[in-house]
This record gives structure tokens, C-alpha cells and sequence, in this order.
């Protein structure tokens, strides 16, 4: 199974040229907005841009496709018509991932046993998995970067939302320290995290089967491609399978 290593990325000039955007700075995946995350209102999706996305993603073998909602999106807020445009924005979107968050006050989603309970909940009403922040999850107060803190957090992770529900991995460091509930990613290596600790979650087979997508700062031209490659140069080679072994 190919390892699916992208970044987020902006729509300038359409949504389709993400793809190719992609396939340029070496990545098979890729997130993006489906509309200003800042505004409640999406735009009509645009035919032409949406044949040419899927043919390039054909082409180029580049997929899966994560949407980021708005980040005005508060389902719980105390104010009527805030709860209304939250859910329809929610709605407009069906095919959802809910993510673990950093733990801050009054946010859901800071342990993965919410994240679980979000998710059975809202099964019965729409197809939902789950996506993880490494940052989040960092900040939050799970160990992810001591190898024997790792394992426990994954214990974890398989105990309430499961593995195979984990579709997408934010990978992201932290500028913060571990359980300061501070949401401040940092580029791969740079962090609080450490890039041996990518390097465990990249090559963990409970995941083989999610994508890795980073949501790092771009500071400066170049750094989307930066952190691409920093993830891939970590992802081990399996064993060749064909090889011969000698008497």
C-alpha cells in the first residue's frame, strides 16, 4: 500500500490546481478549504473545475481529498442563529471526520474518548471517522514523543475511537509543551515533538491505512514542499518481499 504523504493547500487559480500543486512538490494528497473559512457562505462549486480535479487526480494518483470545514462552525454556541448557520455549514458537507482538538476551555474533543462518543453519536446521522492532530494531541497532555508514552497513547487510541475509524493524521509539531492546551504547530522536526516521533507514527501499521497531511506554518515560499519531503525521508521501506532466502 502506497503511503499517503500531503500537505493543506490554498485554491488560488481553482481548486483543481491543488492537484497538481501536489504531484509538484511530491505528495499524493492534499487538504484544502471548500470555501474562505471565514464566511458562512460557500460557493457554487464550479463543474468545470470539479472534472478537471477528478481527471487529475486520476492521472497523478492523488488522493484522498481532505475538506477543512469553517472554522466558524460552533454547533454548541449559545446564540440561535450561530447553532442554525453551524449546522447547515455542517450539513453542506456530509462526509466528516471529527478531529481531536487541544483541550482548551470550553472545546469538545480535547481526549479521545469525546472524540469516540461525537462519533457514535453522530454515526447514525452521517458517515463520520475520525481525523488526529499530532499537535492536538501533544498539547492536549498525551505523551507522543517517549517511546513507552507512545505506545500507551495509542493504547488509548485504540480503546475508544479504534484505529481503523482514524482516517487522517494532521501532522503537525508544537511550539507548546505537552498538556499546555496551546494550539501552535510548528514545522516537522522543529517542534516540542521531534521528528522521531513522526517517524514512529509514519511507520506505525495500525495506520497504514490513513493519510498523513501536514498543517504546518508557511513562514516563507518553499515550506508546504519542506515538510512534504521531511515526512516522506522518514517513512521506512518494507521488507522485499521477493527476496530469496539462502540455504
Amino acid at each position: 500500500m502506497t503511503k499517503r504523504i500531503g500537505v493543506h493547500l490554498g485554491t488560488a487559480g481553482g481548486a483543481s490546481n491543488c492537484v497538481e500543486r501536489a504531484r509538484e512538490m511530491g505528495a499524493n494528497t492534499f487538504q484544502f478549504f471548500s470555501s474562505s473559512p471565514r464566511m458562512w457562505r460557500a460557493p457554487q462549486v464550479d463543474p468545470k473545475q470539479a472534472e478537471r480535479m477528478r481527471a487529475l487526480r486520476v492521472k497523478f494518483d492523488v488522493g484522498p481529498i481532505v475538506i477543512h470545514t469553517s472554522y466558524l462552525v460552533n454547533v454548541c454556541s449559545q446564540t440561535a442563529e450561530v447553532r442554525e448557520k453551524s449546522v447547515a455549514c455542517f450539513r453542506g458537507e456530509m462526509h466528516i471526520l471529527i478531529e481531536n482538538t487541544a483541550g482548551s476551555e470550553c472545546s469538545l474533543g480535547g481526549s479521545f474518548d469525546q472524540v469516540a462518543e461525537l462519533v457514535a453519536l453522530l454515526q447514525a446521522h452521517a458517515p463520520v471517522g475520525v481525523c488526529l492532530d499530532t499537535c492536538h494531541t501533544h498539547v492536549a497532555g498525551y505523551d507522543i514523543v517517549s517511546e513507552g508514552g507512545y505506545e500507551q497513547t495509542m493504547a488509548e487510541v485504540g480503546a475508544t475511537v479504534g484505529f481503523e475509524a482514524v482516517r487522517v493524521w494532521h501532522c503537525n509539531d508544537a511550539k507548546a509543551l505537552r498538556g499546555s492546551k496551546l494550539d501552535r504547530h510548528q514545522h516537522i522536526g522543529q517542534g516540542m515533538i521531534g521528528v522521531e516521533s513522526f517517524r514512529r507514527l509514519l511507520n506505525d501499521p495500525r495506520f497504514a491505512h490513513a493519510a498523513f497531511i501536514a498543517e504546518t506554518p508557511v513562514d516563507e515560499d518553499g515550506n508546504e514542499e519542506s515538510n512534504v519531503r521531511v515526512l516522506k525521508s522518514l517513512i521506512t521501506a518494507p521488507p522485499n518481499k521477493a527476496a530469496r532466502v539462502r540455504k
